[in-house]
C-alpha cells in the first residue's frame, strides 16, 4: 500500500485533483467528508460540538449550520482550535479504520485540507501539494461558492500559508491552469504513484528506486 497525503489551500482544487485520481484507481479517503459524517445528527461528535457552541449553530432541523460556525470560528482562532480539538480525533480515528480496510495493493490518497497545519506529512508516504495563487483562491471563492471577499480572506488567512505548504510537498499539481493541463499533470503523477506502489511491494518499479 502507498499512502498519499493530498492538500492544498481552500479554492485550491483538492476535490477536482482526488476525483481524478479516483478515475485512474486510486482508493479516495475525503477528509471533508468524514468531517461531515462525525457530525452528522445524532452523533456523539455534533452533540459536542453544540455543548461548545451552543444550540445556535444548528439549522431549524437539527444538522450542524456548518456556514454559521464557520462564521464564528474563522474570526477567531481559539475557537477554531476548539472545533478542531472536538471534531479531528474523531475524522482521524475513522480515516485509519478506511486506510485499514484498503486493499494491501492499493494506493491509498488522503484528501486532507488541513494537512499542513496539524503536521501530518510524516503520516504518509508522500505529501501532493494542489497548488494556485492566492488571487486565484480569492476569485474562486468569491465567483463560485459565494463568499463575500471579507468571508474569504479569513477563511484563506485560518490556513497555512502558500510556502508552508510547498515546504511538505514531495508532487506539486499546478492547478492554475487549464483542465487538459491539469489532466495531464495528474495522469503523470498517477504513473509515479503507481511505479512507487510497485517499488514498495518488490513489484516491477523496484529496480528503478
Amino acid at each position: 500500500m502507498l499512502t498519499v497525503g493530498l492538500t492544498g489551500g481552500i479554492g485550491a482544487g483538492k476535490s477536482e485533483v482526488s476525483r481524478r485520481l479516483v478515475e485512474h484507481g486510486a482508493v479516495l479517503i475525503d477528509a471533508d467528508r468524514i468531517a461531515r459524517e462525525v457530525v452528522a445528527p445524532g452523533t456523539p461528535g455534533l452533540a459536542a460540538v453544540v455543548d461548545a457552541f451552543g444550540p445556535e449553530v444548528l439549522t431549524a432541523d437539527g444538522a450542524l449550520d456548518r456556514p454559521r460556525l464557520g462564521a464564528i470560528v474563522f474570526a477567531d482562532p481559539e475557537k477554531l482550535a476548539l472545533l478542531n480539538s472536538l471534531v479531528h480525533p474523531l475524522v482521524g480515528a475513522r480515516s485509519h479504520a478506511l486506510e485499514t480496510a484498503a486493499e494491501e495493493d492499493a494506493v491509498v490518497v488522503h484528501d486532507v485540507p488541513l494537512l499542513t497545519e496539524n503536521g501530518l506529512a510524516p503520516r504518509y508516504d508522500l505529501v501532493i501539494v494542489v497548488d494556485v495563487s492566492p488571487e486565484t483562491q480569492l476569485d474562486r471563492l468569491v465567483r463560485l461558492r459565494g463568499m463575500t471577499e471579507q468571508d474569504a480572506k479569513a477563511r484563506m488567512a485560518a490556513q497555512a500559508t502558500r510556502d508552508a505548504r510547498l515546504e511538505i510537498a514531495d508532487i506539486v499539481i499546478d492547478n492554475d491552469v487549464p483542465l487538459p493541463r491539469l489532466e495531464r499533470r495528474v495522469r503523470e503523477v498517477w504513473a509515479d504513484l503507481v511505479r512507487r506502489a510497485e517499488a514498495a511491494r518488490g513489484g516491477p518499479g523496484a529496480s528503478q528506486e
